[in-house]
């Protein structure tokens, strides 16, 4: 029995990941009373200033642009009905290859320790029972992605808590929908390079290796909600072009690789709580 309610963890790199790849679980399970809990590693501020600035262009303060990112953030919580958010607070490291990977105090820079003993301290007062990050690549080589897989598995090493642990991926067959889905919506989309091809060929998973395909139709309105609340990075959220009937379509079901489990729950699961109730 748990003295507690039961939890939900997951550990993003950006202001508007949590909206991309779980806002339909986390929107799901606060419905279904459970408490969620978010961790965002950084403060967004490589992202895209007021009118579209960019970073390193004149005009972008990236003090400025994590703070607008913070209450974009606490806009996309309220709308997924998030019961707590922890913010680590590094600074945006960029995409790879960015100047911005290589400054003092970005999260790329960050000993792997000394982030995961941070969020150490808050799987000890949380005590999830899900924990939610990226794969060891982080999906698509973003190096913030890579560092949160990094400090949430040693975390857990650190506490020996022994949650559910999952992986967010992408089924290679949703990946081929979603490259017509921006051809139909895209104007300007071309398509990529052979080099570029065969790079997003290697994103996400072969359907059956997937463990976790949880239904999350019913929260497409407030996934779609949440992403938008991220306004300032509009330019950047191909998705929202689609409308929300689309968008629920295409993203109305999230997918995992579970990496850890001590429920013998049988894979392959709908639901990240199977076993725990």
């Amino acid at each position: 029995m748990h003295d507690r309610p039961l939890t939900l963890m997951a550990v993003h790199a950006h202001p508007d990941d949590e909206a991309t790849g779980t806002g339909g679980v986390l929107a799901r399970y606060a419905a279904e009373g459970i408490r969620t809990v978010l961790v965002t590693c950084t403060d967004g501020s490589c992202g895209d200033g007021p009118e579209g600035v960019k970073p390193g262009d004149p005009g972008h303060d990236p003090a400025a642009v994590a703070l607008m990112r913070r209450h974009e953030l606490e806009s996309s919580c309220d709308i997924l009905k998030v019961s707590h958010l922890e913010m680590l607070g590094y600074a945006d490291s960029g995409m790879m290859g960015w100047p911005a990977n290589d400054a003092p105090g970005s999260f790329w820079q960050t000993p792997v320790e000394e982030g995961a003993a941070r969020l150490a301290e808050l799987l000890r007062r949380y005590q999830p029972d899900v924990v939610v990050t990226y794969d060891e690549n982080g999906f698509y080589g973003h190096p913030d992605h890579i560092q949160a897989n990094r400090i949430t598995m040693t975390a857990l090493a650190m506490t020996a808590q022994t949650p559910k642990v999952y992986w967010t991926t992408a089924p290679r067959s949703m990946m081929q929908r979603f490259g017509e889905t921006m051809r139909e919506f895209g104007a300007d989309w071309q398509e990529p390079d052979p080099a570029e091809a065969a790079a997003m060929a290697e994103i996400g998973l072969p359907d059956e290796e997937i463990t976790t395909w949880v239904d999350t139709t019913a929260f497409g309105g407030q996934k779609f909600d949440a992403l938008a609340a991220h306004a300032s990075q509009g330019e950047n959220i191909f998705f929202l072009k689609m409308g929300q009937k689309r968008f629920t379509e295409l993203m109305g079901v999230e997918t995992f690789v579970r990496v850890q489990d001590t429920t013998g729950a049988a894979v392959p699961e709908n639901d990240l709580f199977a076993g725990l109730r």
